[in-house]
């Protein structure tokens, strides 16, 4: 059998930047006991105007889930305090699922027979005018983790398309170098979201077999190298369901509470992805996070960072996704189609995961409308 890569050790090619941040997340992870709080440590989290990492901890924790209510509560007054009645409206546009990543729980992986396609510019142009028909004004731009098939310049073209059609680009794609950020920023990326998956680094050793993302700490500061190549806002997320979802959840936290104080104009989102069915795979399932502790994970996130973004994703049913638009969640996705080219009516690749909620952009615009809150395009304009 092949021996394989050190999970902890750089390849060839990537950036490695001067920061401390990882010991200091990962200490804080294997330091958190959540066992040990009680119910007065989650009251006494939640009478604090300014939360501590010790109060989000004390609001992850199995004690938090009787104080549900309350956590729902506060949440909501953090969230209408920050940004009023608004929820942003996106939808992801995924332009290539070629990967040479081998990840047992995600259909684009590069084992997973499954039909591969990458659409060319003139069809990525096709896809984003049809979304912007809809009226959408930002999109978030996605690939499978394949520099070869998806390499810096096309996804920097990806984004100079979206430019013309929309006012703020995102991009979700494989980590790169600083230098290869600020190319995407000057092309028009506004913002990078990647998923760390789970922070557990022997957990993620035995999920990431092969390939670029197989390599922890290169993955872990990609938004760091975002930040440091110009763009304005990163996004975090573990895939909850992976490992312990309550130590992941504490780890996303921290690295965007310690990553925000060390660059205090970076704007910090979060999302709150569970796992899901993939093809030829129906029993990828998160077995320990069912919807009370994903609420309870989002409310925590909002309440420890009062201003960041949250982001609720189809992976989520339409009755969660409405609910938690009231409570905690600043963004949600419509219209969405994980497959490759699905937009223009002619689908070329297939998806990476079974979505949840298939409404259209008009009527999610009109849940949101009925739930007494505004819908947003934009929030973002270039003078």
């Amino acid at each position: 059998m092949k021996e394989r890569t050190n999970h902890m050790e750089y390849m060839e090619g990537m950036e490695v930047i001067d920061s401390t941040l990882l010991d200091e997340v990962i200490s804080a992870m294997d330091a958190y006991d959540y066992d040990k709080y009680t119910d007065k440590d989650v009251e006494n989290a939640l009478s604090h105007d300014v939360l501590t990492t010790e109060d989000f901890a004390a609001l992850l924790s199995p004690a938090a889930l009787n104080h549900l209510e309350e956590m729902a509560q506060r949440a909501q007054i953090e969230t209408r305090k920050h940004f009023g009645n608004s929820v942003s409206m996106f939808t992801p546009l995924y332009i290539a699922n070629y990967c040479e990543n081998y990840c047992i729980y995600c259909g684009f992986n590069c084992y997973n027979k499954i039909r591969r396609a990458k659409l060319s510019e003139e069809e990525i142009k096709k896809e984003m005018q049809e979304i912007a028909k809809t009226g959408l004004q930002e999109i978030l731009l996605l690939t499978g983790e394949s520099r070869k098939m998806s390499d810096v310049e096309y996804i920097g073209n990806a984004c100079k398309i979206a430019k013309k059609y929309f006012k703020v680009v995102g991009v979700e794609v494989y980590p790169m170098n600083s230098d290869e950020y600020a190319h995407l920023h000057k092309c028009g990326a506004d913002f990078v979201t990647v998923f760390q998956e789970t922070y557990n680094s022997d957990k993620y050793e035995t999920l990431h077999l092969e390939g670029h993302k197989r390599i922890f700490p290169y993955r872990f500061y990609a938004q760091e190298r975002a930040i440091l190549g110009g763009m304005r806002g990163v996004g975090f997320a573990a895939l909850l369901g992976l490992d312990d979802f309550r130590k992941d959840a504490f780890a996303t936290g921290m690295h965007a509470y310690l990553l925000q104080k060390k660059y205090p104009y970076a704007e910090i989102a979060f999302s709150c992805p569970r796992l899901r069915p993939i093809i030829n795979n129906d029993k990828i399932n998160p077995k320990d996070v069912h919807e009370p502790q994903l609420l309870q994970v989002i409310c925590a996130y909002r309440i420890f960072m009062p201003f960041a973004s949250i982001t609720i994703s189809t992976r989520e049913c339409e009755r969660f996704r409405n609910n938690i638009i009231n409570i905690a969640a600043t963004k949600i996705s419509a219209g969405v189609d994980v497959g490759i080219g699905g937009h223009s009516g002619e689908q070329k690749g297939d998806e990476q995961f079974e979505i949840s909620d298939p409404r259209n952009v008009e009527e999610v615009y009109k849940a949101i409308e009925e739930q007494g809150l505004q819908p947003v395009m934009s929030d973002y304009i270039y003078v």
